[in-house]
């Protein structure tokens, strides 16, 4: 069942004060699990609401957006499908008194151009529409997506910093734009250095304009994946509260890529550690690192290793093209057969990607 909100509040009204508990604490909310809408300039847009369960009307939850690559839709988020973890695989990480409210949103075209910044007005919408109904701690939102996904995260971080907390990026680029970006922002994000899709230059290009932002020490020289395992920097020196980290992997373009000998994708992990050093009032606790140095200028290295467990593969009759890599196109000369559970769908005539 669908239910429709239409805006008609000033953007002013969105903007939080740190610490401070919206104006749904308290209130019998007419939100609940399911779908609904919102119109901005003219459009009817989609949102789908994921509450904890035994939903405290009472209690300051953490609000977190969950925005899906391109192609993908606002149900393959809230399902699971197309590679992606449900939720992006975090609700089984917060519960408790971490607990969140997710949300869904359904991209124009299944994408997020976000032209004349419509998409990030969606955002402000449904920011207002769920705070007025619903408890959320305000200066804990947050923000993850893959692909086209992250970068309406980064596009939201950019633009409305003083409204999100922290973000997490997987495997992206600049498609959605960055109005603004000269304030912090926490800010998290993973890349595979064989990406096929958006190169990791492209997210090492979104990664330093956070770096300089968060007053961080710039890296020099580059991590590399520590062989089939990813290797994890987290930024030295940055603004207190305002941490940068750097996952870098040996893969392509994937939202649950897993370490070698591993059977989990590392993503919601990696998210949720970052996200969790996050107190109420806008300030963090990160746990001390044992290879932290607090003398030492110098950018941590942390490299994931986990035990290695027992995994099968089935081979692959021949050249098989990764999911979400390149299978066709005017000028391919890869593979044109897509790894088992994935289609090669034609994306214009120059791309066809694996989905």
């Amino acid at each position: 069942m669908q239910f429709s909100v239409l805006a008609l509040l000033a953007l002013s009204c969105v903007t939080p004060v740190l610490g401070a508990r919206s104006p749904g604490c308290g209130k019998t909310p007419t939100i609940r699990n399911g779908q609904y809408t919102t119109t901005v300039n003219g459009k009817q847009r989609e949102y789908i609401v994921r509450l904890p369960d035994n939903y405290d009307r009472n209690f300051a939850y953490r609000l977190v957006f969950t925005f899906h690559a391109l192609g993908g839709n606002a149900q393959q988020i809230a399902n699971g499908g197309g590679g992606t973890l449900a939720w992006y695989g975090l609700p089984p990480l917060m519960t408790g008194d971490n607990s969140a409210i997710f949300i869904s949103p359904n991209g124009l075209n299944q994408g997020w151009a976000n032209s004349g910044g419509e998409d990030i007005t969606f955002v402000d919408n449904m920011v207002r529409t769920i705070e007025n109904d619903l408890c959320v701690e305000q200066s804990l939102r947050f923000a993850t997506g893959f692909s086209y996904g992250g970068a309406m995260s980064y596009s939201w971080a950019c633009s409305r910093p003083d409204q999100v907390r922290a973000i997490s990026v997987l495997s992206s680029a600049v498609l959605s734009g960055c109005n603004g970006g000269t304030q912090p922002v926490a800010y998290y994000h993973q890349h595979g250095t064989r990406d096929s899709v958006l190169s990791i230059s492209m997210g090492r290009q979104m990664r330093d304009r956070f770096v300089q932002n968060n007053g961080c020490t710039p890296l020099n020289p580059e991590p590399q994946p520590n062989g089939g395992r990813s290797t994890k920097t987290e930024y030295r020196n940055c603004l207190p509260g305002k941490p940068v980290t750097w996952v870098i992997f040996d893969g392509d373009h994937n939202p649950s890529q897993q370490d070698q000998g591993s059977n989990t994708p590392f993503a919601p992990g990696n998210t949720w550690e970052f996200w969790r050093q996050f107190e109420a009032d806008g300030s963090s606790n990160p746990n001390p690192s044992p290879t932290s140095d607090p003398g030492n200028p110098q950018t941590t290295l942390v490299t994931t290793s986990r035990a290695p467990q027992p995994t099968t593969t089935i081979p692959a009759p021949g050249p098989t093209a990764p999911r979400w890599g390149q299978c066709g196109g005017q000028g391919w000369n890869g593979p044109t057969v897509c790894v088992s559970g994935t289609t090669c769908t034609k994306l214009n005539d120059y791309y066809h990607q694996c989905l």
